[in-house]
Formats: C-alpha cells, structure tokens, sequence
C-alpha cells in the first residue's frame, strides 16, 4: 500500500493508548528490517530519516524511493509513514515533502518561540495541503542530535499551548527529561509536566529518545498521551553487536550478505520488540478499515 501520513494513525494511538514507533533509518537493511517487522506485528509503523543523514543516504529522493519501491516489492499491507526527523530548515522540510516524505518534523527547538513558531507554519502551511503530517518540537532533548551534544531544557507549558493553537501540527515533541543516545543511569521523565501539557494542548505528543527507558516509564509516558515513540539507539546497538559477533565468529568470511543479514535480523527483532512493548500489535486493521 502506498504511504500514508502519520495523523490518522497517532489520533488513534492516542484514543486506544498505545503508541506508534519510529524507528530511523541508517542504511538499506534498516528499511528491509522494519518494514518486515511492521509487516509481521501487523502493526503501523514510521520509517523515519533524520535530517542530518539525508546527504549519507543518497538524498531525499533516494530515501523516498528505496522505502516506496520496498513498499512494493515487499508487498507490504500495513499503514507506513516516511517521516524526516529534526528537519534542520524550513527549506528542508519542503524539500522532503516534494520528494515524496508522507511527514516531516520541523525543530525549531533550539531557538527563539516565536522563530519556532513562525518557521512551523510555513511548514503546515506547505504540508496541510499535500497530505502530509507535521510535528514540531518545544524545549530541548538532551545528549547528542544532530552531531551537537546537549543539555535537557524541559518543554514550557504555554510555549507548547502556543504552537499547537498556532501553527496546526499533527504532534508535538515536549522534551520531558529524555536524550538521544545512552542514558547514564535510569532516566527521570517529568511526568507531572507532561500531564499537564497533554491535557493543555490535546493532540498526540512524541516521545524522543525512548532507547533504554525502562518498559513501565514507556507505558505510563503512553498513558498521559505519546502516541509516537523514536527508537534509533537500540536498532543501532544490535546491528552493532550482531555484525562484531558475525566478523569475530567467521574470521575468513567475506560476502557482504552473509556478514549483513545476521545484523539485519538483529534490526529487525529490535523492531518487532519494541512495537510489541508500544501495544501497536495488530493495529494495522483497524486503521485500514477506517
């Protein structure tokens, strides 16, 4: 089938509080290996590409082109997003929805509010007229993105208020004490703050740097209203261990597929794991059906 935006699929995670996952692509296997997971979970799922990767991977067109030929190739019969994750510039954002990205985040997080805010509507402006689903960011998730490492500025209430009224986004990114990366230690959500922006502001919010939160951090943060979680750590981490295990256990191995798919696999049970913990197994009927 052919992609789809996320809105529809967030509004009803949220309604039946579950969440949806993103999971990032670094490569061609990443895509194989997500797209077979959603397909075997029956689950509706986001393949997303972060901006700061988009020259690594050959381009926006070439991100939209391999997913979409996957797509139907794979014959894939479950609802899948193409998401661009952090998109550094509006100029960006716009360039990933004409190559054919069913999503795009604009982050404007790291400046001024009222930047923030005007940058995101000439991104929904542009999007709401093609299909495509929008999400922004307010406050500051910690730890490294887009090759900068940074500290945790939790989302401000009326700041958050203000962009959703504002702009129109789809969903809203509150950084509430996650990072990118590996957290040192159990991590600490702001759970009394994101209750209160969700009831605030009503729409799906997105939880960024999910890898390692512990399984009943996730569920409670699923509770008070994330319908979209980002997995990329985790993924990144089990390719990583499974391709040193492969080169150490086969020392004279040298085809590409067989040192590839073993770490592949890895992705891909990653994958099936975390959508099975997000509660968005089987889903995908219900929202065919709509």
């Amino acid at each position: 089938m052919p992609l789809v935006s996320m809105k529809e699929m967030l509004l009803q995670a949220k309604r039946e509080q579950y969440a949806v996952g993103q999971f990032n692509v670094n490569g061609l296997s990443w895509v194989h290996a997500i797209l077979d997971a959603a397909q075997q979970e029956e689950a509706p799922v986001i393949v997303a590409a972060s901006d700061r990767l988009i020259d690594f991977l050959g381009g926006y067109r070439t991100v939209a082109a391999m997913v979409n030929v996957l797509l139907e190739e794979k014959n894939i019969q479950v609802p899948v997003a193409l998401h661009l994750d952090h998109g550094k510039t509006v100029e960006n954002c716009l360039r990933a929805i004409d190559a054919g990205f069913s999503s795009v985040m604009f982050d404007g997080s790291h400046g001024p509010i009222e930047d923030n805010i005007r940058d995101t509507k000439k991104v929904t402006a542009y999007a709401a007229s093609r299909g495509v689903s929008v999400e922004a960011e307010v406050g500051t998730v910690g730890g490294m993105e887009d090759g900068l490492i940074g500290g945790i500025q939790y989302a401000d209430l009326n700041e958050c208020i203000r962009i959703v009224e504002e702009t129109g986004i789809d969903a809203l990114a509150a950084a509430l004490g996650s990072v990118h990366g590996k957290y040192a230690g159990e991590p600490k959500l702001g759970f009394t703050e994101m209750e209160a922006i969700s009831r605030a502001v009503g729409i799906p919010l997105v939880l960024h740097g999910a890898s390692g939160i512990p399984l009943h951090q996730l569920k409670r943060a699923i509770e008070l209203g994330h319908a979209k979680i980002n997995i990329n750590t985790e993924c990144v981490t089990a390719w990583s261990l499974q391709l040193r295990k492969t080169l150490a256990e086969n020392l004279e191995i040298t085809e590409p597929r067989l040192i590839l798919t073993p770490a592949r696999e890895a992705i891909r049970e990653t994958v099936r794991t975390k959508i099975r913990q997000f509660g968005s197994s089987g889903k995908a009927a219900s929202l065919q059906n709509k």
